[in-house]
């Protein structure tokens, strides 16, 4: 481009030179353009972040088999529990062909133990079943849970038949993953030793905050850089 046709280009800008209808029509497009895009690009970093930084999506409900027996963990909300807070828990037992097996018939125990354990060692928690109506289930085992504080923990549900009652014994052994509680107050509970337990709600991972700031970094970037090139 000669020198000439520089100087045009740099007075059009400057305002020297008066802009025509039809060079603001396209001058106010392209910027139109660029803003659009800019906006969208934006969007997309922001819901990238927010995706990224949450670290415990919900999850499916858990089945187990063990011989002629079927079990379905469900916990809520959401199959995401989280540490401190009340957790509804119920399992769906079965036999096979679907034929469900009210905890009525059933003499089931739950042990929660927290990962890693070792053998022998005492459950953290056995709650007390209750029969419970779920979904399409009436009358299944369930019960409250309050997992003290964030981690991995393995639900083991033991059950034999009553008198009269025809299925095989089964153990099931579901793996559950508690994220930090959303509240700040510290939660008290008794453990099956009549010990207290005590379980604070623990904040947001120091990753998941370095995310959202190097997210906010490069979103803050790109405006500068289409400030800076909507300039020239």
């Amino acid at each position: 481009m000669s020198p000439q046709q520089n100087r045009g280009k740099l007075s059009l800008f400057s305002g020297s030179i008066p802009m025509s209808q039809k060079q603001r029509h396209h001058l106010l497009k392209g910027i139109s353009w660029k803003s659009q895009g800019t906006i969208k690009y934006l969007l997309f970093l922001s819901f990238l972040v927010i995706s990224v930084t949450n670290p415990y999506p919900a999850s499916a409900h858990k089945v187990e088999v063990a011989g002629d027996v079927g079990g379905t963990l469900h916990i809520e909300p959401n199959d995401n529990p989280r540490a401190g807070e009340p957790s509804q828990v119920w399992f769906a037992v079965t036999r096979r062909g679907g034929k469900v097996i009210p905890l009525a018939q059933c003499n089931c125990r739950l042990a929660v133990y927290a990962e890693p354990y070792a053998t022998g060692e005492p459950a953290l928690l056995e709650p007390r079943l209750e029969a419970v109506a779920a979904e399409r289930y009436q009358g299944i085992p369930g019960t409250e849970i309050i997992f003290p504080k964030p981690g991995i923990y393995e639900l083991q549900l033991n059950g034999k038949p009553v008198s009269g009652e025809r299925f095989k014994p089964f153990k099931f052994k579901f793996e559950v993953t508690v994220a930090g509680g959303s509240t700040q107050n510290t939660q008290i509970q008794r453990d099956v030793n009549g010990d207290l337990v005590e379980g604070e709600s623990q904040k947001l991972p120091i990753w998941a905050i370095a995310l959202s700031i190097f997210g906010f970094i490069g979103i803050l970037v790109v405006v500068l850089r289409n400030m800076r090139g909507g300039g020239e």
